[in-house]
């Protein structure tokens, strides 16, 4: 038989294959050559700023990339795979919000060497944060009034993230295929609080709810995160996107993709 290091025929993996490197792979060179400074002399904080954010991007990709297939899987009445990248979402969900920590090594005084290159660029231009919110329940129109600078492409992707069904929609249909009733509020209340007291029969059900419940904490606490991470760079400026800053943002802290679900606490 041959050994391992003899290159038989037809194997086109590791170092034999030969045919794919891991900087190919990944797009190392390009990936790599992403990190443009805009500082000039270069600002010793501005490549972490960069690295973080876009890092923060690749996140949403896969965020959104997962999220989709969980709607469609919910829709399908497939509850052990939407629960299953569930567990993906919230893991990916808890790196966010740690990433702060990063960002916060940076001081007031080396985020200042920088800033004012950043105008009027702002993190409330990211269309992949707005295509989550969307998808996950909380739509708003106005968004696309107030966005900056986005291509067509971008706004017809906001534009069909408005037009499509949320997780929640898609919830509330796996609800009505198991014989529940939710055609409005009170019908959702009442048959959410069937299947949390009957676990027997619903318990895959509960389960998923609790799901999206901690989709939407794990949002909120980055909300709350990235607001005290603004606070403790800039105070109260203003954002370089034309925004008010900090008190913009705490204004969205009490925001909730799915208050049915925290009601139900108080009905149970």
């Amino acid at each position: 038989m041959p050994g391992a290091g003899s290159g038989a025929p037809g194997r086109n993996f590791g170092e034999e294959g030969g045919r794919l490197t891991y900087g190919a792979y990944l797009r190392l060179p390009t990936l790599l050559d992403q990190q443009v400074l805009e500082s000039e002399p270069p600002a010793r904080d501005e490549l972490l700023f960069i690295s973080i954010h876009q890092v923060y991007e690749l996140w949403f990709k896969l965020l959104l990339h997962e999220l989709d297939e969980i709607r469609r899987a919910m829709a399908s009445d497939e509850v052990w795979l939407a629960r299953h990248l569930f567990r993906r979402v919230h893991a990916v969900e808890r790196v966010l919000i740690d990433q702060i920590q990063v960002l916060e090594t940076m001081t007031p005084q080396d985020f200042l060497a920088f800033r004012e290159k950043l105008a009027p660029a702002s993190g409330f231009q990211s269309v992949q944060f707005r295509e989550m919110e969307f998808l996950s329940g909380h739509k708003d129109p106005g968004f696309l009034k107030r966005f900056r600078g986005i291509t067509d492409e971008e706004k017809a992707r906001l534009e069909r993230r408005l037009a499509e069904p949320t997780l929640w929609d898609a919830f509330l249909t796996l609800l009505r295929a198991r014989g529940l009733a939710a055609a409005d509020d009170d019908e959702i209340r009442t048959s959410m609080v069937t299947v949390a007291h009957d676990r027997d029969h619903y318990d895959d059900l509960w389960q998923l709810s609790e799901d999206l419940v901690t989709h939407d904490e794990m949002a909120s606490l980055w909300r709350r995160r990235h607001v005290q991470m603004v606070e403790r760079q800039i105070g109260t400026k203003s954002g370089t996107g034309g925004s008010t800053g900090a008190p913009y943002l705490r204004s969205r802290l009490d925001l909730r993709y799915y208050p049915l679900l925290w009601e139900l606490r108080t009905l149970l």
